[in-house]
């Protein structure tokens, strides 16, 4: 199971990309830190729930 990548406002008006519970990167825009997001979405594996192979 992949773990969760969310974006998070900060409280100086950043935000922060988090996969799981470690944060990625930090102090971008939020334009920046979505499509960051994107990105990083994009490059992950797709996974097919094995109810859906049979």
């Amino acid at each position: 199971m992949q773990e969760a990548i969310r974006v998070k406002p900060t409280q100086d008006g950043t935000y922060t990309v988090y996969r799981g519970t470690m944060a990625l990167v930090a102090g971008l825009t939020r334009l920046q830190a979505e499509r960051y997001e994107a990105s990083i979405a994009r490059r992950q594996p797709r996974t097919t729930p094995i109810a859906m192979l049979g």
